[in-house]
């Protein structure tokens, strides 16, 4: 291999500058035993937990590339669920803040995660319409529910019944059995899309909220307790057996019921509907964990609160409503007719579902989360379209409640996407300005040190010196601020349209500005006397315009100051002499405007990128073009060169960042980390870092490595992952008897259970190559009639010498728990049968019972024709039969001694601590006494 040129490496840094992503939705996490002080909310790829007191972002939960889009935390508030775009779900531990569990089984993003009441079993629903039931303790999919016709919205367990609720966009509520696996009721109540559902009233009531502002309430009635109050089991409802449906429609006479089959386990009949103030569809609908407090919300800015009434309260509010009625009836009863009239009263929705108020917030909400604290305040975090996090409290027990917002999260991002980005020239600060307000950023820790307030910013530069900057914004106004105070200086008003660009001149006097009005203006920096104060302060006063023919769109200085380079809106960069302001060069070549452009630190090299996709490298001294390179796939929106080389960045509404070589025209990197379309980025004065916004709200920093990058090792790893990526989309192996690309397991191909099922074939030729060198040595040692030594491979010594068939059973248990099946369906049959006879082996060892038994009936699911046909495993299959009933009793038995052992101790302890208790009990009498005796003397001898 010949001389290759070395570059340097460039690594994700750090992400900032953003709040909350609107993707996923905000949660209240448990942390140190507090509640509602910490929230967990999405960013980009990350999960950060921010202490709504102090402001501060306490904890990052890592995410690898896909965006969040899910979040539920576990009901004994120690791990946090997160759903991703692509489908996979990861498990983080709020304590040491990493993610150890990774189920992937579905094929599109996350829309809803849900744990059971104990926490042992999660629900996700996807954009895939598939409900994955999960297994959190085995970390393993439990079973797949298929019904829904587009994206799911909600799930809900129940808390009583095995039972799961789920809502779609396909306009229907469904009602899983999870004993059997199946949808035994769907509800077709709705028009629209169901957005979001809730149970309240123990379970009894069912909320559904759509696409119009009505929010409909559906009855729930349980069949057990309908048939027989004293039928103490009830799953014998639950069964399907034709006896059961005869002694139903048998009593139907007695009952008002359905005879419809899937009315076996409950019915639901609507109640009505509570009217919503929004006029839009339901974004989130949500119930705060006592059952009393139901909120949702629209598209708009406004939550709603509504109380649900215990049957108290409803029967206060009858009663009221009664004596209301007799009085009402007595007035209009004539006198001399009866004394007290017949009064009947309804009992209406809206008496047991009362408004309580609404939270108006200062922007969309994007979602909400509920917590009662133990004073009785209810609160209620939001995430907001504009990268904001706030708090409200209010007292829901007061008849006229006032939200009160009690802190907001904004000085760490913008409200709106930021347009322009620029270095100090120490490369410690970093400014970034939006919309609506500028910001300076300490690189090394993140902070926001300065926010400033200014109008919608396009360009921007740090002012020699870096004590002020310079802001150009979209009415053509340039802003000049002081960064020590923070002030506006001063406001001039530069160009009639948008002032797209600014350059800072080379002898760092002045800068050039380009605009929309079709001119280049030249500025010098000068003191002026400030009015307030005795010292002088900073000003620009203008010395020259160029006048040109079309909208201006980027201006550049050549580092000797002799030359200005003009990108206009024909398409074209004209070139200026900056002296004489004579025409010099015209780079045409381009099909769509020049967007961005920079020269290199020498003056020989200028790069243009354009909204063609295509950046264009010339050279300055004839205006030749060098290369044309198709940089990405929509259009180039910013470039930089690296200071004192020939190397540039280019960003692109690709989400990509890319870095080029200038001499030899190649592709060194690609930046990946955004998810939406980057608006600039800047390279710091030392060339060591890269800052990059996009319109996902996030500012992402890149640092310069010391590793070595090889071209050819590059394009191999970018070769390597998009076949890792074909792999994942490669048809799922189907199983007899399903159709191909129909999957009924709950885990789903990729690469690590290829790489998985890859280990074990590898682990089975070994043991086979083993187990056959043995058998020669057997014989090598009989025929020279003593012990020769065996040479053991290497693989099984860096294991501790362990046998053949020990090293298998570690690669079994080395495979994910939530991968282990798919690792088993892609194996080839071949080497079923030596891992049947090994299972055997370690079966009756005792070894792993549950997990070899788990991965036993799986192949003999899988492959359960082959097997059965093969005469040669037969009396495998006959002794795997009789040693596994054995073990897994033995397994049973020990579990139930240890199950009954510890009941003994909790009995125990509760007979220890009551005694504990009274004793503690007659001390406190004791005290109580011996002080109302001191009282009492006390009395006495004052008397």
């Amino acid at each position: 291999m010949g001389l290759t040129k070395q570059y340097l490496r460039y690594v994700a840094s750090a992400v900032f500058g953003v709040i909350g992503s609107q993707k996923g939705n905000i949660v209240f996490v448990t942390l140190r035993g507090e509640k509602g002080r910490y929230v967990a909310v999405p960013a980009c790829e990350h999960v950060f937990i921010w202490d709504l007191r102090k402001g501060e972002k306490i904890l990052i939960l890592q995410g690898l590339k896909q965006e969040v889009t899910c979040l539920c935390p576990s009901p004994d508030g120690l791990h946090l669920a997160v759903g991703y775009e692509d489908g996979s779900i990861r498990i983080f531990s709020l304590l040491s803040g990493e993610g150890n569990v990774t189920f992937n089984g579905h094929k599109a993003a996350i829309t809803t995660l849900k744990y059971d009441q104990l926490g042992g079993r999660l629900a996700s629903g996807s954009k895939d319409t598939d409900i994955i039931v999960w297994d959190v303790i085995n970390e393993s999919g439990l079973y797949r529910l298929k019904g829904h016709k587009d994206a799911i919205t909600q799930a809900l367990f129940l808390r009583e019944k095995n039972l799961l609720v789920t809502s779609g966009k396909d306009t229907t509520v469904k009602w899983w059995d999870l004993d059997t696996q199946h949808c035994f009721k769907t509800m077709v109540g709705h028009r629209t899309e169901v957005w979001g559902l809730v149970l309240v009233s123990e379970e009894k009531r069912l909320i559904t909220g759509a696409s119009d502002s009505e929010l409909r309430v559906w009855n729930i009635a349980y069949l057990q307790e309908i048939e027989d109050p004293e039928e103490p089991d009830p799953k014998k409802i639950k069964g399907s057996s034709p006896g059961i449906q005869d002694t139903l429609e048998a009593e139907d006479g007695t009952f008002e019921m359905d005879e419809a089959p899937e009315d076996r386990i409950l019915s639901c009949r609507k109640a009505g509907s509570i009217m919503r103030e929004g006029r839009d569809r339901v974004v989130n609908l949500a119930v705060e964990k006592t059952g009393r407090i139901v909120a949702c919300h629209g598209t708009d800015s406004v939550l709603e609160l509504f109380c649900i009434l215990s049957k108290e309260e409803i029967q206060k509010k009858m009663d009221k409503k009664m004596k209301k009625a007799r009085k009402k009836a007595k007035l209009h009863s004539c006198k001399g007719e009866e004394e007290d009239p017949e009064v009947n009263v309804e009992m209406s929705l809206q008496d047991e579902i009362q408004r309580v108020t609404n939270i108006k917030t200062s922007a969309k909400i994007k979602s909400f989360d509920l917590i009662h604290s133990p004073q009785g305040e209810l609160k209620a975090v939001f995430l907001l379209q504009n990268n904001l996090v706030e708090l409200y409290s209010l007292n829901p027990s007061l008849p006229t409640p006032q939200p009160v917002r009690t802190s907001r999260i904004t000085i760490g991002g913008h409200r709106s996407d930021v347009r322009t980005l620029s270095f100090s020239s120490d490369n410690i600060a970093v400014l970034s300005a939006a919309a609506d307000s500028i910001k300076i950023w300490n690189r090394s820790t993140l902070q926001c040190i300065r926010t400033m307030t200014c109008e919608y910013a396009l360009c921007s530069f740090f002012v020699p010196g870096d004590r002020q900057v310079v802001i150009g914004t979209k009415t053509g106004k340039l802003q000049l601020y002081d960064l020590a105070s923070g002030n506006l200086l001063e406001t001039i008003d530069a160009h009639d349209g948008a002032l797209w660009s600014m350059s800072l001149s080379p002898d760092q006097r002045g800068f050039v500005s380009g605009g929309a009005d079709k001119s280049v203006k030249f500025w010098d920096f000068e003191l002026v006397k400030d009015e307030n104060s005795t010292q002088k302060r900073l000003s620009v006063k203008q010395t020259r315009t160029l006048q040109l023919d079309e909208d201006v769109l980027c201006v550049s200085y050549s580092p000797n100051q002799k030359l200005l380079a003009v990108a206009l809106l024909d398409c074209t960069v004209k070139i200026f002499y900056v002296d004489t302001l004579k025409f010099f060069l015209s780079l045409y070549g381009h099909k769509l405007p020049v967007i961005c452009m920079d020269i290199s630190y020498d003056g020989a090299l200028i790069a243009t990128g354009s909204a063609d996709r295509n950046v264009k490298i010339w050279g300055l001294d004839f205006g030749d073009c060098h290369k044309s390179l198709f940089a990405h796939d929509d259009s180039v929106m910013y470039l930089q060169f690296v200071p004192k080389s020939h190397l540039f960045f280019t960003a692109g509404k690709d989400h990509k960042i890319k870095q080029w070589d200038a001499d030899r025209f190649e592709h060194i990197q690609t930046l990946e980390g955004h998810h939406q379309e980057i608006w600039c980025l800047a390279v710091s004065p030392s060339g060591d870092y890269v800052v990059s916004s996009s319109h996902d709200k996030s500012l992402r920093l890149w640092e310069r490595t010391r590793e070595p990058l090889i071209l050819e090792e590059e394009r191999e790893m970018e070769r390597e992952a998009e076949y890792e990526e074909s792999v994942a989309k490669e048809d799922q192996p189907a199983v007899p008897g399903e159709t191909q690309g129909d999957s009924y397991f709950t885990g789903k191909k990729t690469i690590e259970t290829v790489k998985a099922a890859e280990r074990i074939m590898e682990a089975i030729e070994l043991y086979r190559e083993e187990t056959a060198k043995m058998k020669e040595h057997k014989a090598i040692c009989k025929a020279a009639g003593k012990e020769v030594p065996l040479p053991t491979n290497p693989i099984l010594m860096a294991y501790g010498s362990i046998s053949p068939s020990a090293y298998v059973l570690e690669i079994f248990k080395g495979i994910r728990s939530s991968e282990l099946e798919e690792s088993l369906l892609v194996l080839p049959f071949s080497y079923v049968p030596d891992i049947l006879k090994l299972f055997n082996e370690f079966i009756q060892l005792g070894s792993d019972v549950e997990l070899i038994c788990r991965c036993l009936f799986f192949l003999l699911r899988i492959h359960f024709g082959q097997i059965t046909s093969n005469q040669m495993l037969v009396p495998v299959i006959e002794k795997l039969r009789e040693t596994t009933i054995s073990k897994v009793s033995q397994v049973r038995d020990v579990i139930g001694f240890n199950m009954a052992g510890l009941d003994y101790l909790k009995r125990e302890c509760e007979a220890k601590s009551e005694v504990m208790f009274f004793a503690d009990a007659t001390s406190h009498l004791e005290e109580k006494k011996r002080k109302r005796k001191k009282r009492e003397k006390l009395i006495l001898t004052l008397t």
